[in-house]
């Protein structure tokens, strides 16, 4: 009897307790979407390059490829590109059927990443690319050597953003913004980039002044939704 009786006053209390939770008064609130964008210009790319060979015999072609890669990696270092700065993406070898010479032959394909810090080089380290055998350039990735910094920017912009929205809506009303009570982050880490693909191409005059490169303009775009307490 004894232990029903506390089992009672117990829930009692939680009742009474929730009943007085569910009676306070709510905190009037407004929630906004905020978006912060900033454009810039790349001073960096990323520039994807390959090459194959195709012969009767396995080894005949690796071997082919391999001295590509030799010519490629000393051509970089030459240039001043640094070790960490190119890298090797993909390397395949492998048997193929031709079916109108009624015979097999071997494929060897290799892909490197190139970082190129320095813009101004771009005409000068792919034609050397190109001297020392590489035969298609698979991709160009224009990228900031300052995106932290852009992107602080870019989601101070969307927090002021925020608040202007909602000091826009409640100003008619009489009523002013209060302290934030929640802040949630809607950006894509995905940032729009320019592409290329095609063959390397030899110039007509190469002592000639010439602009291949077109970079652009990079977009930053950071998305926030901020709910204010109102007062």
């Amino acid at each position: 009897m004894r232990t029903t009786v506390l089992i009672l006053v117990a829930l009692f209390g939680l009742t009474a307790q929730a009943q007085s939770q569910d009676q306070r008064p709510q905190v009037p609130q407004i929630s906004v979407t905020g978006e912060g964008k900033v454009k810039i210009t790349p001073d960096q790319a990323v520039v994807t390059v390959g090459f194959q060979n195709s012969g009767k015999d396995a080894k005949e072609v690796k071997t082919i490829n391999d001295e590509v890669v030799d010519r490629v990696i000393k051509f970089l270092k030459k240039s001043g590109i640094p070790a960490s700065d190119f890298k090797t993406n993909n390397v395949s070898l492998y048997k193929n059927y031709d079916y109108e010479k009624k015979k097999y032959n071997f494929q060897a394909s290799q892909t490197l990443s190139i970082t190129l810090k320095d813009l101004t080089k771009y005409d000068e380290i792919m034609m050397g690319l190109n001297d020392a055998g590489v035969n298609s350039i698979n991709g160009v990735e224009f990228k900031s050597s300052k995106i932290d910094d852009y992107e602080r920017e870019a989601r101070k912009k969307a927090i002021l953003d925020a608040k202007q929205k909602a000091q826009d809506y409640v100003s008619v009303l009489g009523q002013k913004i209060g302290k934030a009570l929640l802040i949630t982050d809607n950006s894509q880490s995905y940032i729009p980039q320019p592409m290329f693909k095609g063959m390397v191409a030899m110039a007509a005059d190469e002592g000639a002044q010439r602009e291949t490169l077109a970079v652009g303009e990079l977009e930053i775009n950071t998305n926030v939704s901020v709910t204010f307490a109102l007062e």
